[in-house]
């Protein structure tokens, strides 16, 4: 368990299936991803039964719980881990907007960025933001990231296509 202020991360267990699965089935929280299809079940059993994989996953799921009840509000992911070139992309998700802007995904970044760094070993991190998630931008600008680059088009919504932002942290 990785301790903050007012959260604290954990690894994912097989009794947060059928929340993971509320999570990512959320058609809301797709606009944002490349989820295209819902999981099933049996998907996301599979996942939390190989989750503590690391190095063969080369990902790593930890949910984002408040301390003061132990609710599960989010997740953060380290993926993509490249154990080679040490860098690794980031993602976030806090699920419900009662608890978006309580500045628990910053924490959770910070936290995960010092465990990266500390105990995997890597020494940057990276992440996609669609130009218009201007909650994301400002999230990452104030944990630290710099915008390294823009992919024209990126992402198609809607038939339009929006720029993806490059971001990058050195840790």
């Amino acid at each position: 368990m990785l301790k903050g202020d007012k959260i604290y991360l954990r690894p994912i267990e097989e009794h947060d299936v059928n929340l993971i699965l509320l999570w990512e089935n959320d058609t809301e929280n797709w606009r944002y991803s490349e989820t295209e299809a819902p999981y099933s079940l049996l998907q996301i059993q599979d996942y939390v039964r190989t989750a503590s994989k690391i190095r063969e996953n080369k990902q790593l799921r930890l949910l984002i719980c408040r301390k003061d009840n132990d609710d599960a509000v989010g997740a953060i992911d380290l993926y993509n881990i490249d154990f080679k070139h040490l860098r690794a992309g980031i993602g976030i998700l806090i699920a419900n907007n009662e608890n978006r802007n309580q500045g628990y995904a910053k924490e959770a970044i910070q936290i995960t960025s010092a465990f990266a760094a500390k105990k995997i070993g890597l020494k940057q991190l990276f992440c996609d933001i669609q130009a218009d998630n201007t909650s994301s931008i400002a999230l990452f600008e104030k944990s630290g990231f710099v915008k390294t680059g823009t992919r024209k088009d990126w992402y198609l919504y809607n038939q339009k296509g929006i720029d993806a932002y490059f971001y990058q942290k050195f840790i």
